[in-house]
């Protein structure tokens, strides 16, 4: 059969689908890769009027404190000192359902939080999980794609996503944790949340450390086995909606502690992955949890709609002394997340109560649907100007850095960095109890029991490959149950 070249929408041929093009193998990514920009554009436009991911989902407002001093970090005046707080806004959602669907499914679980400072919101948008499926974001519409319907059919399909899977082995430390009882969380209240990404942090003295965010639940981990999720899914789709209001209803307010990680520029470029691969995490034994504050949800919106339905996160949303970092996926979202919300809700989606910032905006953005002038008025609408008192203030520069390289290619995301094997398998065999692992298997047969179709026995063999290069017994547990037939070679296979 004859192939077809694929194309951009013009028609015209391109080769580089699977990297973002970056200035050196660990650079940003450059804004003149206009496929990234194509896909990302259209993807975030494919649906109306809900969200494209994170549809299903909850709000609450809340407080954040400072309990511990990070100032040797970062110059952000929220960490200046300890007992500095701030009115927070926080949504949690699944990721793949749509707005109707049940909140109770084996999914991951955003964990999006917008912080009002008086330097402006900072979002920090992540999920109950510390990594993900992908690391370049060039991929996140295709993995989007296989998470919701067959354009046929419009039905979900286990084939779609076991057949992305087994040939992104990079996804393999994700599936884990997504088939473990960790993907079935008992509401909202009992897990965990993480920035994910790699960020980086600015102090006073123009010193910049990597950092990673925890947010560690105070009121324990709990999760629904497979069963009791599916069970609850029929019972109470709006189970983890019901749990968190009626808690906060009846004063329980939930609490998280929020940590961090800290390397160092020297300790990034010795450490054995890309620090930025937002597929691995940094042991906790070689960077150790620094707490930093308490997070505390105690209001309940007093219209769903207009704040949480309304309400957007960007991970661009950041205040001085907090920033981005080469994480593919991350420079992505800087681009994709603002973009769906001007798509979604509207250019003037920041002057909703949710998401405008209760401080000072002062800026020469004007008009567009639903524009509220109330701020700027009859103000100029240009800079410079000579009516107006509004100075660009110099302690608020860009940090300024060299990069490594200077040369610009679609660098290939997993040259020099393709172990995908050693972190999920010591999360089987170090972090995962004999229960949790009895859970995993039965979670992934059950789920890889659905893959049909005339490609369903080399996608089964294909994943196999990364579970027994990630742990031999996870494998072969897998595999026996699959019924699958297991030679040597089995073990050894790569793509």
């Amino acid at each position: 059969m004859d192939s077809k070249k694929l194309t951009l929408s013009n028609g015209a041929p391109y080769y580089e689908h699977q990297d973002s093009q970056t200035v050196g193998p660990r650079g940003p990514v450059l804004l003149q890769d206009f496929v990234l920009q194509e896909n990302l554009a259209h993807f975030v436009r494919e649906r109306i009027p809900e969200r494209i991911v994170h549809a299903k989902g909850t709000g609450a407002y809340g407080t954040f404190t400072v309990t511990h001093d990070i100032s040797q970090y970062t110059k952000a005046k929220l960490f200046s000192k300890v007992g500095n707080s701030c009115r927070m806004f926080a949504r949690f959602s699944t990721v793949g359902g749509e707005k109707g669907s049940a909140d109770t499914a084996r999914d991951p679980r955003g964990f999006a939080l917008k912080f009002y400072t008086e330097d402006g919101n900072w979002d920090l948008v992540g999920n109950n999980t510390p990594v993900f499926f992908i690391k370049d974001a060039k991929k996140f519409p295709d993995f989007i794609h296989t998470q919701k319907r067959v354009p046929k059919t419009n039905l979900k399909s286990a084939t779609m996503m076991w057949d992305f899977w087994s040939l992104n082995p990079e996804s393999l430390h994700q599936v884990l944790i997504l088939m473990s009882d960790r993907g079935t969380p008992y509401g909202y209240r009992h897990m965990h949340g993480f920035g994910s990404h790699t960020f980086s942090m600015i102090n006073d003295k123009n010193e910049r450390v990597w950092v990673k965010f925890h947010l560690k639940t105070k009121q324990g981990i709990k999760n629904f086995t497979d069963a009791d999720a599916v069970k609850m899914a029929g019972e109470n789709p709006d189970f983890a909606q019901e749990d968190l209001c009626n808690a906060i209803e009846e004063g329980n307010f939930p609490k998280w502690t929020m940590y961090i990680q800290v390397m160092t520029e020297e300790q990034a470029r010795d450490f054995r992955w890309n620090p930025f691969d937002i597929t691995k995490v940094w042991f906790q034994g070689d960077f150790p949890l620094i707490e930093v504050g308490e997070m505390e949800l105690n209001e309940i919106p007093a219209n769903y709609f207009a704040h949480v339905e309304q309400s957007t996160f960007s991970p661009s949303n950041l205040i001085n002394g907090i920033s981005f970092s080469p994480d593919r996926m991350l420079q992505g979202r800087l681009f994709s997340y603002p973009d769906a919300h001007r798509y979604r809700v509207g250019v003037n989606a920041h002057q909703l109560e949710v998401n405008r910032c209760p401080f000072a905006v002062n800026n020469y953005q004007r008009d567009g649907f639903m524009a509220d002038s109330s701020y700027y008025q009859d103000k100029p609408n240009y800079h410079p100007n000579s009516f107006d008192d509004i100075k660009p203030d110099s302690s608020y520069k860009n940090y300024e850095y060299e990069l490594d390289s200077a040369h610009v290619s679609n660098y290939n995301r997993n040259e020099n960095d393709a172990d995908h094997y050693t972190q999920p398998g010591l999360l089987y065999s170090k972090a995962m109890s004999p229960e949790d692992r009895h859970n995993l298997i039965n979670n992934i047969v059950g789920s890889m029991k659905g893959i049909t179709g005339p490609k369903r026995d080399e996608i089964i063999n294909r994943q196999l490959c990364h579970f027994f290069r990630a742990n031999i017994e996870l494998g072969m547990k897998v595999a026996t149950q699959l019924n699958v037939v297991i030679d040597a070679n089995m073990m050894n296979h790569s793509i």
